[in-house]
């Protein structure tokens, strides 16, 4: 099993962050690294993510939704080709650290035969989620002196 989390504070409330997030058709306008989302965010339903990692070639899965927590966890697991051989379980959980500020945590589980192998795509997949965190702080506060 191979873990990739990294966490950002934003000056921005924890409802402004959430909607963010679940704004699937905003994402190509301000996301580095998840170029698109589309399909339910309903525990159970499935969605279409489409992530271009730096200095890499992008990818297209349809994960399930596991976690659909307003305004605290989203959660989903997908898989490369059949179970067990690269799967991943990606999350955001938001926590308040105030009224106007929001500790974000994202990060992803990987489980399978393939990920301890392919340690410079999992080192590429974390540069792509910090570029995603600092580019949703940076919309988010924003949004919130508007």
């Amino acid at each position: 099993m191979e873990k990739i989390e990294t966490e950002i504070l934003i000056e921005a409330s924890p409802n402004k962050v959430w909607e963010l997030l679940m704004d699937f058709p905003g994402y190509p306008e301000w996301n580095p690294f998840i170029k698109s989302i589309s399909g339910s965010a309903a525990v159970g339903g499935q969605i279409t993510v489409r992530i271009e990692p730096p200095d890499s070639g992008g990818m297209s899965f349809k994960p399930r939704v596991l976690k659909n927590d307003p305004v605290y966890e989203f959660r989903w697991k997908g898989k490369l080709l059949f179970p067990g051989l690269f799967d991943g379980e990606h999350y955001f959980l938001l926590h308040s650290v105030s009224d106007r500020s929001t500790r974000l945590i994202h990060g992803e589980i990987f489980s399978g035969i393939l990920p301890p192998l392919l340690k410079s795509t999992l080192r590429k997949t974390a540069q792509g989620f910090e570029m995603m965190n600092l580019a949703l702080k940076m919309k988010a506060e924003k949004e919130s002196k508007q």
